[in-house]
């Protein structure tokens, strides 16, 4: 058996620690030699998570997720570590579903929140909160640009910057946008898309400290993308666009880092 665990994106502008989106983008992982891939040592975050679930022996990974870029690269590999342990003990038996609720609540609990963890796990776009996850429906099929700097992000640094208490109207502002994109998403309302991927709790904090995402982002929406957002706590950033949009969108990114062209993940974490 061999686990793949799709990377994702985090908050999609409003929806800070509740929406993430699954990206074709896999970390694969199994307990037996991988080709191309590698056996990780005890601070990796899927042997962490695969001892913490009694798993046992060497741990072998391949891993396409850039590390630190806001794309779930931590909490792909805390899901894919947990499931190995899981599928190791269960084998021919082994059943996702059954314990697809535990692999939530621990990998949220080494993640620190719900999101990027819940999008690895489920596939698709995932609303999350009070331990419960959400596949939201998506009557759209967009390709999912992400412009990705050479630089890294610390996420707990980047969290720490965030003000600890927000204005009202901002928090209104943002319930509005969130309920907004999850009605849009589901509608495939790509009119409503930009407007509803508008944020005041985070981006623009973050943005501050990483000035060529911003800028990144501004050139992106002015190419014809229909949305987009700082991936995760960034410096990742990642916008929608249809498919006769893709090549302009693409080009229209700056040319200090590289763009990934994927698709909303719909399977999630598979076991083969």
């Amino acid at each position: 058996m061999s686990v793949r665990v799709p990377a994702s994106s985090a908050n999609l502008g409003p929806g800070f620690d509740t929406l993430g989106m699954a990206l074709g983008l896999h970390l694969e992982c199994d307990w037996a030699p991988l080709a191309n891939g590698k056996v990780v040592d005890d601070g990796h975050p899927a042997l962490k998570a695969f001892r913490l679930a009694h798993g046992e022996g060497d741990l072998w990974v391949r891993c396409p997720i850039p590390m630190g870029r806001g794309l779930g690269f931590s909490g792909a590999a805390r899901v894919a570590g947990l499931v190995a342990a899981h599928a190791q003990r269960a084998g021919d038996c082994f059943d996702l579903g059954a314990v697809a609720d535990e692999v939530l609540q621990i990998s949220t609990r080494l993640e620190g929140h719900a999101d990027n963890v819940a999008a690895s796990l489920h596939g698709g776009v995932v609303a999350t909160a009070g331990g419960k996850a959400v596949r939201v429906p998506v009557a759209l099929d967009p390709t999912v640009l992400v412009w990705v700097p050479s630089w890294t992000t610390s996420t707990d640094h980047s969290r720490a910057t965030l003000a600890a208490t927000i204005p009202f109207a901002d928090a209104v502002f943002n319930v509005g946008r969130t309920a907004l994109l999850v009605a849009a998403l589901a509608a495939g309302d790509v009119g409503a898309l930009r407007t509803a991927t508008q944020d005041r709790l985070h981006q623009d904090v973050r943005f501050g400290l990483a000035q060529p995402s911003r800028d990144a982002l501004t050139a992106a929406l002015e190419g014809g993308a229909w949305c987009g957002w700082l991936s995760g706590s960034g410096p990742s950033v990642a916008v929608l666009c249809g498919t006769d949009e893709v090549d302009a969108v693409a080009a229209a990114f700056p040319t200090d880092g590289s763009v990934k062209r994927l698709a909303i993940d719909q399977a999630g974490a598979t076991v083969d």
